[in-house]
This record gives structure tokens, sequence and C-alpha cells, in this order.
């Protein structure tokens, strides 16, 4: 058996080291034992995604647009509260697959330049400001992790706060319908997406609100870019 959600067997019984260690004990790959933890400790639903090497992606079309960056079609999705068993079982139908994570249910996402974010997690962090996730693309893409329904805000809360429109601040909110690609996996073709700030019980279950990370993430993107 393995692990869910509040399960006897779940959070409150096995911590965190456990289940790497237990994962690496039973053989399971690195992102098998990645999904495993985002859908048993921090309630995210995940997807396997095409992966990319010298521009080709692996999900067949020639002409994709996002080459290792997308959730494969054909592939179902492994739910929050999977157990490590139904995790191994259903990767093991997609070896080789890239872990993305749908927008918009637990989280919605901030993406900035990774430089300005690396520069606004230090200074969030000095203040004492309650942090997410923060994940970053080899691209140079800095991901936070925030409360879903953030994207569709994003422009109202700039604006309250007497900000440009997010895309003069390189700022982008990602919301319902898009996918992104988690740690360890590679995106792209280009390299692995790596934590900046690695999830915990008390940020991954329960994201921070947006406006609390908003003034600092444009004041950090808007100095970048003068």
């Amino acid at each position: 058996m393995g692990f869910t959600i509040g399960g006897s067997r779940g959070i409150r019984d096995l911590g965190i080291r456990d289940l790497r260690t237990g994962a690496r004990r039973r053989g399971r790959s690195s992102a098998c034992t990645a999904v495993a933890e985002f859908t048993g400790l921090w309630g995210w639903d995940v997807v396997p995604g095409a992966r990319a090497a010298s521009g080709v992606c692996s999900c067949g079309r020639v002409d994709c647009p996002a080459p290792g960056a997308h959730p494969l079609d054909f592939a179902p999705e492994v739910p929050a509260g999977s157990t490590l068993d139904e995790v191994s079982e259903a990767w093991a139908r997609f070896p080789g697959a890239s872990v993305m994570l749908p927008v918009g249910r637990s989280f919605d996402v901030i993406e900035v330049a990774g430089c300005a974010g690396r520069r606004a997690l230090t200074r969030l962090e000095r203040m004492g400001v309650p942090v997410g996730p923060v994940a970053v693309t080899p691209q140079g893409r800095a991901h936070f992790l925030v409360a879903a329904g953030t994207a569709a805000e994003l422009p109202r809360l700039l604006y309250r706060m007497g900000w440009d429109a997010p895309s003069a601040l390189d700022l982008r909110g990602l919301g319902p319908g898009t996918h992104v690609t988690a740690p360890p996996s590679d995106r792209g073709g280009l390299g692995p997406v790596r934590w900046l700030r690695p999830p915990a019980l008390d940020s991954a279950t329960k994201p921070p609100q947006a406006r609390l990370l908003l003034g600092t993430l444009a004041y950090v993107a808007h100095r970048s870019r003068a």
C-alpha cells in the first residue's frame, strides 16, 4: 500500500524524508518519486508531458508548437491523492515522460524573468513574507506558485498598486488551461527545471495570496527592465 493525503499512512505517519528514501529503496525513478510527492504530499494533480531532443518533440508532431513543453494528449492525469503504487503503475506506462502540473486548480503561477525572480525571492524572504514554491526554468523564467484565481486578477491587482500592465513589467499570470513543467524534469530539451524554493507543507497546500508578493515582484521586475 502507499499513502494518501490524510490517510492512515499519510502525512501524519510518514515524513517527507521517509517517502523519498522509501521510493529510492523500491528503485523508482526520480520523476516517479517526484510525482508521488506532488500527488500524495502536496495534493497536486500531475500530467505526463512530452520530451524534446534536438528540437524534436516526443509527441510525434513535426510542427509541434512547443516541443518538450506540453502534456501528452493521450496520457491520463495522475490525480491528487494517488498512492505510491498507483503512481508507479501509471508512470511506467509513459517511461521518460516529463512531469507537468496543471495550473488553476491548487495554484496559479506568476511568471517573471529568472534574474528578477531570484532577486525578488531574496527580498521577500528577508522581509519575512510568506512565499510558496518557486521554480526556475532553463529558459530563464521564474515561476512563483500563488493562490488559485490570481491570473485573472493580475491586471487589476497591478493597477490598484499603481503599476503598469503585466506585459510592460514582463510579468505573466498563468491560470486554468496552462501547465508548468515541474522539477526534476527537462523542459524543451534545454535542461531541467529546478526549485529555487522547494515545496513545504504550509506553502504547497495553501500557497500565498498574490497581493503579498506582487508589490515586490513588480518593483524588482521594473528595476530589472529599467
